[in-house]
C-alpha cells in the first residue's frame, strides 16, 4: 500500500529542519564556557594574565622599591653599632654616630652607647631603651670607646705611671660636661688601642652645640696633640691652636700661674705637657729594661 503524501511530507520536513539546525550549529563558534573546559581543568590552572596587567606589575614595582629603600635607611641610620668592631672602614669621615656617654675613664676619651634615631626612636624614654637606668652589666660590651680627636689631656695614674698634674681636674671636668648626656661623634679612624678617633660634640643650648675637645682647649684642660701619627683636626687644626694660646695667655687650667706664696718662693711656672709626660715615661721604661737586661 502506498504512503500518503502528506506523512512523508511532514517526514521530510523534519529532516531537513534537523539537518539544517546540525549544519548550524557547526558553523557557530564554540561558547565562551566550552573554551574555557571543565571546571576541574579550571581549577588547577593558573592564569597569568593576572599578573602581567598595568596596575600589578605597578604595584610590584612601589613595593620592591620601598622595601629596598627602608632597608637601606635601616642599615645606614637606624640600626646600632655596638662596638668599635661593628664599625665599616667605609662609615669612616662619612657618618656620624648619636649616642649616650655611659663612663668617662680618662680626660680625653669616653664610652659611647649608640642610640640611633634618638628620641624619635624611643631611647631614654620607651620600655627597654632606657639607657639611662642600664647597669654595668647590661652596658658590658656594647659602647663605642671613644679617643676626643685633636687634643691631649693631663694623664691620671695607670700602669704603676704617676698621674699627671691637673690630671684629676680635667677629667672632672669632662664628666661634668658629657657624663650621663647625648653627644654626637663623627668618626675618623680607629686607633691600636681599639677605639675610635672622633669629634665630639654636645648640645649647649636648643639649637647650638659645642666642640668638646675646642672647649677643653679654651679652659686650659688639654694641649693641641701633638704626635707624629694620629692627628686628626678635621678642619680645626687652627682654630684649635689659636684656642691653646689664648688659654696659656690668660693662665687658664694647667697653664695657671703658681699662687702668691709660691711666687715670693720663686716658684716658676713650668708646664709638662702630655706628650712632654708620655715621652718620659717612655724613656724611663726603656731605661729601665734596658738596666734589667744589664744586671
Amino acid at each position: 500500500m502506498q504512503w500518503p503524501d502528506w506523512l512523508w511530507t511532514r517526514h521530510s520536513k523534519r529532516t531537513d529542519d534537523t539537518t539544517r539546525e546540525a549544519i548550524s550549529s557547526d558553523d557557530k563558534p564554540p561558547s565562551k564556557a566550552a573554551s574555557r573546559g571543565s571546571w576541574a581543568t579550571n581549577l588547577n590552572s593558573t592564569d597569568w594574565s593576572h599578573y602581567t596587567t598595568p596596575q600589578t606589575i605597578t604595584a610590584c614595582v612601589v613595593t620592591t622599591a620601598t622595601t629596598l629603600a627602608l632597608i637601606r635607611l635601616y642599615k645606614t641610620y637606624l640600626r646600632r653599632i655596638p662596638t668599635v668592631n661593628y664599625l665599616k672602614p667605609g662609615l669612616f669621615r662619612r657618618r656620624s654616630l648619636y649616642g649616650y656617654v655611659t663612663s668617662v675613664g680618662d680626660a680625653d676619651n669616653f664610652h659611647l652607647f649608640h642610640t640611633p634615631g634618638g628620641r624619635l626612636a624611643g631611647w631614654g624614654w620607651l620600655r627597654g631603651r632606657k639607657v639611662q637606668e642600664m647597669g654595668k652589666a647590661q652596658l658590658k660590651g656594647k659602647t663605642v670607646h671613644v679617643r676626643i680627636a685633636g687634643v691631649d689631656a693631663p694623664e691620671l695614674g695607670h700602669f704603676g705611671k704617676p698621674t699627671q698634674p691637673f690630671g684629676p681636674e680635667a677629667l672632672e671636668w669632662l664628666r661634668e660636661s658629657i657624663l650621663h648626656r647625648y653627644v654626637r661623634v663623627r668618626v675618623y679612624r680607629r686607633d691600636q688601642y681599639e677605639r675610635v678617633v672622633c669629634m665630639v660634640w654636645k648640645r649647649k643650648w636648643v639649637v647650638w652645640r659645642a666642640d668638646v675637645g675646642y672647649e677643653m682647649l679654651k679652659q686650659g684642660w688639654a694641649t693641641v696633640y701633638e704626635a707624629k701619627f694620629g692627628s686628626e683636626f678635621g678642619d680645626k687644626e687652627e682654630q684649635y691652636r689659636a684656642a691653646e694660646k689664648r688659654a696659656k695667655e690668660r693662665g687658664l687650667g694647667m697653664w695657671r700661674e703658681p699662687g702668691l706664696v709660691g711666687r715670693l718662693l720663686g716658684r716658676e711656672k713650668i708646664v709638662e705637657t702630655p706628650r712632654e709626660y708620655k715621652t718620659r715615661m717612655a724613656v724611663q721604661e726603656k731605661g729601665g729594661k734596658t738596666g734589667e737586661k744589664g744586671k
